[in-house]
């Protein structure tokens, strides 16, 4: 079972001059390959040491956040192909789903997306 929070910060504390992989290990963050070789998750103890340590990485989860815990610009570029990107974050905060469909509708340079089925006036 792999250390969180207090257990975490004092196992680190006790550990003090340990390798890095020793630590990881000994704080329970290891996990089998498929050929039985031991795997350290590093990425995994890290986030959950900056979390014991009170600093939150968001979760993506409708705070204004992608991921990495970036704050959302609200300002897309047109790239070299032409295409416009949406990146996952502003459809994570729409609540979008692979397949859900839109009407495309042109103004006066602005383009607005409406969902199939729903009023133009709805936001």
């Amino acid at each position: 079972m792999a250390l969180t929070g207090p257990d975490l910060l004092a196992k680190v504390k006790e550990l003090g001059n340990a390798s890095k992989s020793d630590l990881v290990r000994a704080c329970g963050y290891v996990s089998s390959k498929k050929d039985g070789s031991e795997r350290l998750n590093f990425t995994a103890f890290y986030e959950a040491l900056l979390e014991a340590k009170g600093v939150s990485l968001g979760d993506g989860g409708g705070n204004g956040k992608g991921q990495g815990g970036r704050s959302l610009s609200y300002i897309a570029k047109v790239q070299g192909n032409g295409n416009l990107l949406v990146g996952m974050a502003y459809t994570g905060l729409l609540g979008l789903k692979p397949g859900d469909e839109f009407e495309i509708k042109l103004g006066k340079k602005q383009i607005r997306l409406i969902p199939v089925g729903a009023s133009d006036e709805e936001d």
